[in-house]
């Protein structure tokens, strides 16, 4: 493996990340000038901060070593709430909006009056990262009709971590799906967890956002 190499998917995870240089360093328990020396090359890559990286992101090490794999090959985060907790201006917003049906507008989409509540959970809490609800039964067992997701915007679509689960936002449609390459690479193709649903191909210039679910949240109503 080339330290050059996992320094440059480093590099990569803080931007799509959208985190500060220490602000990764707080959340992989790196001290910030030990990390401004590994991305500048004055300490070469330890099995440690690999490890750190694994363990504090859910990074894939396969993919950090060789680049194979996918970045984050383990499952989104599912926590289970007894409601969307309200506490103003804290934690994450929760929007009164159907993620999977709707063609409103991005800007009304994330308008201040659709804010219905406020989630603050470890690890949930993230600049730019929204809460919205999810309905039908394509992306079942994974993620149920009712659940909600956090889901964050991607700064650059060109790069998109194959294999995860992203609302797809078009002009006409707004769909959650598993984000597969396809052999053409002005296509993209969308799969469902149930097999009920068949593949969709749909061209990337089609796409006017890609936001990564990052969280699923299951809603305990029995309370």
């Amino acid at each position: 493996m080339s330290d050059n190499d996992i320094i440059n998917r480093i590099k990569y995870l803080m931007k799509e990340l959208n985190y500060r240089q220490v602000d990764f360093a707080r959340k992989i328990d790196v001290d910030t000038s030990n990390l401004s020396k590994y991305l500048n090359g004055r300490l070469p890559v330890s099995d440690a901060l690999i490890n750190r990286l694994v363990v504090n992101l859910g990074v894939s090490k396969q993919w950090l070593e060789d680049g194979t794999d996918l970045p984050f090959a383990k499952s989104p985060t599912v926590t289970a709430l007894t409601a969307p907790a309200a506490s103003p201006m804290q934690g994450t917003p929760v929007y009164d909006i159907d993620v999977t049906a709707g063609s409103m507008p991005r800007a009304s989409m994330w308008a201040d009056e659709h804010v219905v509540g406020w989630v603050n959970l470890p690890n949930v809490a993230h600049d730019g990262c929204r809460i919205v609800r999810v309905s039908g039964d394509s992306m079942s067992p994974v993620i149920q009709n009712g659940d909600y997701v956090a889901i964050r915007e991607l700064s650059n679509q060109q790069y998109i971590f194959w294999g995860q689960i992203y609302v797809v936002i078009l002009d006409d449609y707004r769909m959650l799906k598993y984000v597969r390459r396809n052999d053409n690479p002005a296509l993209v193709t969308l799969r469902s967890a149930n097999p009920d649903y068949d593949d969709m191909e749909i061209a990337r210039a089609d796409i006017r956002e890609l936001m990564l679910v990052q969280h699923i949240l299951h809603l305990d109503t029995r309370i």
